[in-house]
């Protein structure tokens, strides 16, 4: 149906960038809010930043003024450039997407399938 494909990971050493991407294909009518979400080892998944169709934009406290969301609505695609990254900041980060694939029917959520993100001391 719907398939969030996620790249940009990677290792890096604090203080450096890593821009993330994500698209979306498949059956898509049209898309809502896209967003980024984080899961550290041991610990929950969070929400890191999203984004609406509108472009109004929502951060964690932990990335505000570091991370940056953006999105190409033609392209079905959501970024996300991380800045300053911290070692706290190391977990896999799955990419969301509230997709409309049929017209009348509601948003469902879909997932990426991580990338692995790793800040070294």
């Amino acid at each position: 149906q719907v398939q969030l494909v996620e790249s940009g990971g990677g290792l890096v050493q604090a203080g450096g960038s890593l821009r993330l991407s994500c698209a979306a294909s498949g059956r898509i009518f049209s898309i809502g809010a896209m967003g980024w979400y984080r899961q550290a080892p041991g610990k929950q998944r969070e929400l890191v930043a999203d984004i609406t169709r509108g472009g109004a934009k929502n951060y964690a406290d932990s990335v505000k003024g570091r991370f940056t969301i953006s999105r190409d609505i033609a392209k079905n695609t959501v970024y996300l450039q991380m800045n300053s990254l911290k070692p706290e900041d190391t977990a896999v980060y799955y990419c969301n997407a509230r997709v409309v694939t049929i017209p009348g029917l509601r948003e469902s959520d879909y997932w990426g399938q991580g990338t692995q993100v790793t800040v070294s001391s």
